[in-house]
């Protein structure tokens, strides 16, 4: 069997004479060389939804994509759960105790030893803080360079990359043997998670110690969609003024559209909202169908997180606000009036 670097040159030969730089090829040849590894994430043996980005990328690079997951009792669970996602080959699964919660410290050997194994020729895992902790140190174990937060991929070796909080945007080329991606979620979507017959087969477990230990984790519940795959999207930011507020304005108008609450950084550092829901560069990436703010001006770092939405509407009462440069639908006024107004017109 051809080692990485060599594979890695028979594919660039076989794409040379097949097709032009910018485009996927399909031949038999080029699936023969090329072979993805998809790392899957789990929580309490559910497939999280970066796990399904992840095989939504994998699949478009083209070739075979197989799966990984490791975990407390997994072949059962989110082993047997992926094996149904249509489109892949066959699920790797490791089952121990020591791998359930993600630890990086550990969790990287055990990757990089089945990567190894399996000669994969990319390794792809969500932007989201697993695949943002885990990756980085298995590129460095493997001596190559990770490419992160991918919005696009153009072929095998060459990506798209959001840079200056998505205001310049960055085509990639590697030339390392192995390409370890991280990739937005909301530009891989469209999965069929059933349909598949993948087979579950027995990865190999290094039993790597772990110099840390997992001790807790506080988690907020709430009925509300969840902040990164909603349809709908509810945002309040610092001209709010108060957590009081916050309450008060935003939550009965996302309860009446069924949307999920977000916010901006400034609302969660001046403590009106938790962590959880901060939408922007340094929180999490939306792409809902309608994506409603309040108090938001519209800085940069936020509208790097939600300017993929397909409608978005914003209130503010300065008629300047950066906001109003990228939204579809725009109120000037008062927060404090305007939005229980439109709530109490929505509920008629």
């Amino acid at each position: 069997m051809l080692l990485p670097q060599a594979r890695l040159s028979a594919l660039r030969a076989v794409r040379a004479t097949t097709a032009p730089r910018s485009s996927i090829t399909t031949t038999s040849a080029l699936a023969r060389l090329l072979s993805t590894l998809a790392v899957l994430e789990q929580r309490d043996g559910k497939l999280q939804s970066s796990s399904l980005s992840a095989i939504a990328a994998a699949q478009k690079l083209g070739g075979p994509v197989t799966a990984f997951v490791a975990g407390a009792g997994v072949k059962g669970t989110s082993a047997a759960e992926a094996a149904q996602i249509k489109g892949l080959d066959k699920v790797v699964a490791v089952e121990n105790e020591a791998y359930e919660k993600g630890l990086p410290e550990n969790y990287a050997p055990l990757l990089v030893e089945n990567i190894k194994k399996g000669e994969f020729t990319h390794v792809v895992a969500g932007h989201s803080a697993f695949g943002k902790s885990l990756l980085p140190r298995v590129a460095a174990l493997l001596d190559v360079q990770q490419v992160s937060d991918i919005t696009g991929i153009e072929s095998e070796d060459t990506f798209v990359r959001p840079i200056y909080a998505g205001n310049a945007i960055l085509t990639v080329q590697s030339t390392d043997p192995i390409k370890i991606l991280t990739v937005r979620g909301t530009s891989f979507q469209g999965v069929e998670t059933t349909g598949g017959s993948a087979s579950i087969t027995e990865g190999v477990d290094p039993n790597t110690p772990a110099q840390t230990e997992w001790v807790s984790e506080e988690l907020a519940k709430s009925e509300r969609p969840d902040l990164g795959t909603a349809t709908r999207v509810v945002s309040g930011g610092r001209g709010l003024k108060s957590k009081e507020e916050f309450d008060r304005v935003i939550v009965p108008l996302a309860d009446t559209l069924g949307a999920a609450i977000g916010a901006s950084r400034a609302a969660v550092d001046s403590g009106f909202a938790d962590n959880s829901l901060q939408v922007g560069q340094t929180g999490k990436n939306v792409a809902p169908q309608l994506y409603l703010c309040a108090g938001i001006s519209g800085a940069i770092q936020h509208l790097a997180g939600m300017k993929d939405s397909k409608v978005i509407a914003a209130i503010n009462k300065d008629p300047d606000a950066p906001i109003f440069q990228v939204a579809d639908v725009g109120l000037v006024g008062d927060l404090f009036e305007k939005v229980p107004e439109l709530t109490e017109k929505l509920k008629q």
